[in-house]
């Protein structure tokens, strides 16, 4: 259900040095911008008092059916990618519709609470009764109205590896998902990964869906999927609607084979996406020292005029003990593995959970703050995306089609310090 909401007092992000503004919402659109103070409301007023309105975060990487099965039925030891599959096919037996739907549901609260309203969830299919896939699209019905979910079928064990996999991957079309996976690196041979992702496009050409392939989350500087993803794209004109995530094997790549990748991907059109604080934990797991950072080369890759985003990956599961399905946590981790340090610099990884993940997910016109457009936006008690990031600024309203689905109050700090008097403490710099 929309309703009608006038915004006042507040910045738009892309309007740097044209003054506050209102904003007009009507049945759940965006009907009006206009200079603060010159609108008549219409319906119930939210005094922004200044905040930073944005378009709201994007998760581009999420795998919804195995959060929040750390330790069960035991916990990954080793703390590699390889250990993590093995406990995640032990939980993997033991699921349930209800199971599945009562974890990622529990996830995708903590999402809209953040201030994410588009997320891009992984579905494992190498499981004969599809039990998480069939849950993750019943849930992606129950909560149409809040937010947008995508689903993948992800053959977390492998295409052409595992028993009956494209038949599998089949059926994971035939129930309905949006995207197409694939691990290729994951798969027996070489042969087998380049065949799985044969298979993987052609899935994708048939049914009119996008790609997002695990590729190369690996140490090992053979492992180069990436290139095969890129020409595969390009070469079958899918280019952005295809995506290479993790990409950790370019952390180990010599600098004559990363200067022609990063050709070889920048002209294919494909998107990256790094999910920096899960592999900055799986990573460099069989090195001693010195031990490798094990990532996307975001940097070189931005450069060479790649659209690259940050994603989550995995929350409280087999792979990553931790999260809180925080995108601000997330570009903060990326800016300090992908040594992002420059201003500049650090307002393009706040692009990265925003306008570059929602390319990642092909939003393309429904994103954005914009007359027109879905009434989707965060108000950031903020000056900048620069102050969001550092000082990990939680949205103070979470505004979906339209209505406030989600407050965060503000708590300040009260400090006691000697010579002053009590005061609040808001970490800004003055």
């Amino acid at each position: 259900m929309h309703t009608n909401l006038t915004v006042t007092d507040c910045r738009l992000l892309d309007r740097a040095g044209t003054g506050r503004v209102d904003i007009e919402v009507t049945d759940g659109v965006v009907t009006g911008i206009t200079s603060a103070g010159t609108t008549a409301p219409t319906g119930p007023i939210l005094d922004a008092a200044g905040a930073l309105v944005t378009p709201p975060y994007v998760e581009p990487h999420i795998h919804l059916d195995t959060a929040l099965t750390a330790g069960q039925p035991r916990w990954n030891l080793s703390g590699t990618l390889w250990e993590g599959i093995e406990r995640w096919s032990e939980r993997k037996a033991t699921l349930t519709r209800e199971d599945v739907l009562a974890r990622a549901e529990q996830v995708l609260r903590w999402q809209v609470a953040h201030g994410v309203l588009h997320v891009r969830s992984h579905c494992d299919v190498t499981d004969p009764e599809l039990t998480a896939l069939h849950a993750l699209i019943e849930l992606r019905e129950r909560v149409r109205d809040v937010l947008d979910l995508q689903v993948v079928a992800f053959p977390q064990e492998g295409i052409v590896s595992f028993p009956d996999g494209r038949k599998l991957m089949e059926r994971a079309v035939a129930a309905g998902v949006d995207v197409i996976g694939a691990i290729p690196h994951f798969e027996d041979t070489r042969e087998d990964g380049v065949r799985s992702l044969e298979i993987a496009f052609e899935l994708a050409a048939r049914h009119g869906l996008m790609v997002d392939v695990h590729c190369d989350e690996i140490d090992d500087e053979q492992s180069r999927f990436v290139e095969v993803v890129a020409t595969l794209a390009r070469r079958g004109g899918l280019g952005s609607r295809v995506t290479a995530s993790h990409t950790t094997a370019m952390g180990s790549y010599n600098g004559a084979y990363s200067r022609k990748l990063r050709r070889i991907v920048a002209r294919s059109g494909i998107n990256l996406v790094s999910n920096p604080m899960v592999n900055l934990t799986l990573q460099g797991r069989f090195d001693d020292y010195p031990k490798r950072r094990g990532l996307t080369q975001v940097k070189e890759m931005l450069a060479a005029g790649v659209n690259v985003a940050f994603g989550h990956d995995d929350v409280m599961d087999p792979w990553f003990p931790l999260g809180t399905a925080n995108p601000v946590q997330v570009a903060h981790a990326g800016i300090l593995a992908a040594q992002l340090s420059g201003q500049a610099e650090i307002d393009e990884a706040f692009a990265m959970i925003t306008t570059r993940a929602a390319g990642v997910l092909d939003l393309g016109e429904g994103y954005g703050v914009a007359v027109g457009r879905p009434a989707n936006f965060l108000l950031l008690p903020a000056d900048s995306p620069f102050d969001v990031l550092r000082r990990q600024v939680r949205a103070s309203h979470v505004v979906s089609r339209g209505r406030v689905v989600a407050e965060t109050p503000a708590a300040p700090t009260r400090l006691t310090w000697p010579g002053r008097a009590a005061e609040d403490v808001d970490f800004g710099r003055r």
